[in-house]
């Protein structure tokens, strides 16, 4: 049987990699995401894997971004759309769909929902765009940044019942 390993895993052995080669491992330390048809990034100290929307079972009398509970390897995981929480639409369901489970540093069981994952950025020489965190790439598309800390210390994210 294969050997399983989280992204994490694999992505501290490619950044490895690329830091005995170049020296720049600190520069791709951020996914880029699409939630909505909004561009984000995504640290990735702050989630353990992506992988595609697993089968859901869904939870009566919970808010409508909260899309059900998975259960990942023998663990379940509470699943929210990102989109839908940030008052942006609900995800359309396809093939590109992605969860990303937070990581274990935030004793949080959860997943979330992004319409795809875009890739490794490095925003290091990125512009700061408004006062917000948001960030301008060479090519001028706005990224905005996941504060994923912040996120799990919003009441509304940690109250699903309505």
């Amino acid at each position: 049987m294969a050997k399983r390993f989280s992204l994490r895993e694999f992505q501290q052995n490619v950044l490895n990699r690329i830091q005995a080669s170049s020296g720049a491992a600190s520069q791709l330390s951020t996914l880029g995401v699409q939630i909505g048809d909004q561009h984000w990034l995504v640290q990735m100290s702050d989630i353990a894997q992506v992988l595609p929307l697993p089968v859901l079972t869904v939870v009566p009398l919970t808010k409508s971004w909260f899309i059900g509970v998975a259960n990942i390897r023998g663990n379940l995981y509470s699943i929210t759309d990102l989109s839908a929480f940030n008052d942006l639409g609900d995800t359309v369901r396809g093939q590109s769909n992605r969860v990303l489970l937070l990581a274990d540093k935030y004793a949080f069981n959860s997943g979330l929902l992004v319409s795809r994952v875009i890739g490794l950025r490095d925003s290091s020489a990125w512009a700061k765009h408004g006062l917000d965190g948001r960030l301008r790439d060479e090519q001028g598309q706005v990224w905005h940044v996941l504060d994923v800390p912040a996120l799990l210390d919003q009441p509304a994210f940690l109250q699903v019942g309505i």
